[in-house]
């Protein structure tokens, strides 16, 4: 499992937010519990998506490494 850095914010009556990490995850609700769980849908959602564009650009020859930072 993965950490990922939520950025939250309370705009009037609602709580917007958005990850660190990962360009494009924002989400807006209207309490911090429902943000945070928005988010990590979101968040799952771009990841899965990312990881099929990066496999099809791929083509079928290709190896995966993994890389810590």
């Amino acid at each position: 499992m993965n950490t990922y850095t939520a950025i939250v914010q309370k705009v009037d009556d609602w709580w917007i937010g958005w990850i660190e990490e990962v360009s494009g995850v924002n989400c807006q609700e209207d309490s911090k519990e429902k943000l945070l769980e928005s988010l990590k849908i979101t968040l799952r959602e771009a990841l899965d998506f990312n990881r099929q564009e990066a496999l099809s650009a791929a083509g079928s020859d290709y190896h995966e490494e993994k890389i810590a930072v």
